[in-house]
């Protein structure tokens, strides 16, 4: 049936359009009357039924509703693999998704053999610098920085840059794309010269070749001023954060994601100055978040996050707590238990109620943060550093009882002679 093919692709077409708008729920909702259409028309195994299913599941993903994206990504994997066999390209951008969505959960375990069998796959099939390859050793990099084997990460980031540079240029999107990865794995690292010459070197080329408002180009203005921000160079961070919400407004809309995602990054710059203008922005965001993504969005939840960490800093701790609750609920709910957000919101709860002088309470939260940070990413990862550091500290300052206290600092202390014995 070629007509009814062609309407079916057309509209899988008009989805990832959407999406790139970020218009994700006239996506969602596109994406799914495609679906059903196809399946009526085409069958439930024709590729361009097998296109759709993936667009719902994407869909689903991006909106933080992991647990409903999975099945879909398994039905197409499934199908694709019964259809077109174990290396057909379309299988292997399956199998890539799915590796995707368990990293995103921190499932490393099951992310870690899909994101192999894609490079391997891809290597024998394409070549080792085959651009879909060089896309299979990114995204098994991204998997390891995840997890904090920054060494691993490091060669395969170094392996996809070096082999971009010389098959596609120095200026290709994808070669930036490169460039600008290791300088997020340095920035992770605390190598913050070499971060900021790999971020410039990104920003000014996509500038040349790009524009000055392409996404890219953007994405890139944002990433310098993070990395000032970190390093305390607050006066250089603004005016590109500032340049970088303004081309957004103004080409993408006022309340498009990447938009919105501006105005919290100066939110937060703000709320580090301490200035007043803080709240109204992060405010603008949550309220736009919530109106466009709905309340159990990560952005959402992110943005509900970011305002009670700004409460706790400003003493308004009855207005913070009902935030985080609402935060660590909702990300457990849709994101997991272990997620690395949902971590981030235990840990924030626990800090307010050490500052509520709650250290009965605070303890637990404080350890689930650093016992599940240690056993999914390991002693040596920052996060985990810095989850035992603040649970050593609120028992240092707590009122916690000898019998408490002993066998925390046991497990502190274990997991820094594992971090000594493994350098």
């Amino acid at each position: 049936m070629p007509d009814a093919a062609t309407a079916i692709q057309q509209r899988n077409l008009e989805t990832a359009a959407l999406v790139r708008q970020g218009r994700y729920d006239e996506a969602l909702a596109l994406a799914g009357k495609t679906m059903q259409s196809a399946i009526d028309t085409l069958g439930v195994d024709h590729p361009y039924t097998l296109v759709s299913i993936n667009n719902l599941g994407y869909l689903h993903q991006v909106q933080g509703r992991l647990a409903e994206a999975e099945p879909l990504y398994i039905r197409a994997f499934e199908a694709r693999m019964r259809t077109l066999g174990a290396d057909h390209p379309d299988t292997l951008l399956s199998v890539n998704n799915l590796a995707a969505l368990y990293r995103e959960q921190s499932r490393f375990a099951e992310a870690e053999p899909l994101n192999l069998r894609a490079l391997e796959a891809r290597e024998r099939m394409l070549g080792p610098e085959h651009p879909d390859t060089l896309t299979s050793v990114n995204n098994l990099a991204l998997l390891y920085s995840a997890q904090g084997r920054f060494a691993e990460a490091e060669s395969l980031y170094v392996r996809a840059l070096e082999a971009r540079e010389r098959t596609l240029g120095a200026e290709h999107p994808d070669t930036l794309n490169s460039v600008n990865n290791l300088a997020y794995l340095y920035q992770a690292q605390g190598r913050l010269a070499e971060a900021e010459s790999h971020f410039l070197r990104a920003l000014e080329a996509r500038e040349r070749t790009l524009g000055a408002e392409h996404p890219d180009t953007l994405l890139s203005l944002n990433n310098l001023a993070a990395l000032y921000g970190a390093q305390g160079r607050l006066f250089e961070a603004e005016p590109l954060y500032l340049r970088a919400m303004a081309a957004r407004e103004r080409t993408l809309g006022a309340d498009h994601p990447l938009t919105l995602s501006s105005v919290n990054n100066l939110a937060t710059l703000y709320d580090w100055q301490g200035r007043a203008e803080a709240e109204m922005l992060y405010l603008r965001a949550l309220e736009a978040r919530e109106r466009t993504l709905g309340a159990d969005h990560p952005d959402t939840l992110m943005s509900v996050n970011n305002l009670g960490y700004l409460y706790v800093l400003q003493g308004r701790l009855d207005e913070a707590e009902p935030l985080y609750l609402r935060a660590l609920e909702a990300r457990e709910r849709t994101l997991g238990a272990e997620h690395p957000n949902t971590l981030s919101s235990v840990n924030n709860l626990a800090y307010l109620y050490q500052r509520r002088g709650r250290f009965a309470e605070a303890e637990p939260l404080y350890r689930r943060a650093l016992e599940t940070s240690d056993r999914l990413r390991g002693t040596q990862h920052p996060l985990t550093v810095v989850y035992a550091g603040n649970f050593t500290r609120s028992l240092l300052r707590g009122d916690a009882p000898a019998a408490a206290i002993r066998p925390a600092r046991l497990l502190v202390q274990g997991l820094r002679r594992r971090q000594r014995a493994s350098e």
